[in-house]
C-alpha cells in the first residue's frame, strides 16, 4: 500500500498545497487526522478546492476542534482527550496522503506530540521546508527528530523561490534527497497547482510501498 505522510517544519509552510498537488498527481485519498479551527476553510476544504480532489478521496477527520490553536489545547477547550490508538490511517485501494498539523512536535496532549503517532505508524514521511531564511536550522531540527524515533523518510519537498545554496546544504547535512521545490504561485487552482507539481517533480519519486 502506497502511503506518505506530509509533515513541515513549521506551521504556515505549504504542506496542504503541497498534500493537494500530491494527491492529485497520484490520483490517490487524502487525510487529516486532526483539524483545529472550524470558521474558516478546514485543509481538507482546501485540498478539495485547490487540488481537483474528488469529494470520496477526502476521509473525514478523526478529531475536529473548534479553536484554531495548538492541538492540545483546542482538545482541552473542547473537553477532548485525543487517543492516539483512535488515529489509524484508513485502507485503501489507492496512494493515501496523510497531512500532519504544525511541525513535527506539535503536541496532541500534555504527553503526546504528533512524531510519536508517525513513530507508531512507520509511514515514510515528506517533509515540507521552506526556502527562505531560517529555513535551514528549522529543517536539520525536524530530520533529527524523524530520525531520533527512527521515523522512515522519503525526502524534502522545498516550498517557495528557488534557493540551491539553502537546498543543497540541507540536503547535504541532512542525507535525504530533494524530492523537488513547489514554488509560490500568484493564483492557486488546481490546474495551476496541477500543472508546477508536475514541472517540478517526478511522479515515480512519489512510488513507494509501506507496510
Amino acid at each position: 500500500m502506497t502511503r506518505f505522510v506530509v509533515s513541515g517544519t513549521d506551521t504556515g509552510v505549504g504542506k496542504t498545497i503541497f498534500s493537494a498537488a500530491l494527491t492529485n498527481a497520484l490520483d490517490g485519498y487524502y487525510w487529516k487526522p486532526v483539524q483545529s479551527g472550524l470558521d474558516e476553510e478546514t485543509d481538507s476544504e482546501a485540498v478539495l478546492r485547490i487540488g481537483g480532489v474528488r469529494r470520496d478521496r477526502v476521509f473525514p477527520e478523526a478529531y475536529r476542534l473548534a479553536t484554531p490553536a495548538s492541538p492540545h489545547l483546542s482538545a482541552r477547550l473542547d473537553g477532548i482527550v485525543i487517543d492516539p490508538a483512535t488515529i489509524v490511517p484508513p485502507v485503501t485501494d489507492r496512494p493515501l496522503i496523510i497531512e500532519g498539523a504544525g511541525g513535527l512536535l506539535v503536541p496532541l496532549s500534555d504527553d503526546l506530540v504528533f512524531a510519536d503517532v508517525f513513530a507508531r505508524w512507520r509511514i515514510p514521511v515528506i517533509l515540507c521546508a521552506r526556502t527562505s531564511l531560517g529555513t535551514i536550522n528549522h529543517t536539520l531540527l525536524s530530520l533529527e527528530g524523524l530520525r531520533h524515533r527512527a521515523i522512515p523518510i522519503l525526502g524534502i519537498a522545498f516550498i517557495g523561490d528557488e534557493n540551491s545554496e539553502t537546498q543543497r546544504i540541507i540536503a547535504e547535512l541532512g542525507g535525504v534527497p530533494i524530492l523537488g521545490r513547489l514554488p509560490l504561485l500568484p493564483s492557486l487552482s488546481a490546474k495551476a497547482l496541477g500543472r508546477a507539481f508536475r514541472d517540478n517533480f517526478e511522479v515515480a519519486s512519489f512510488v513507494e510501498v509501506s507496510a
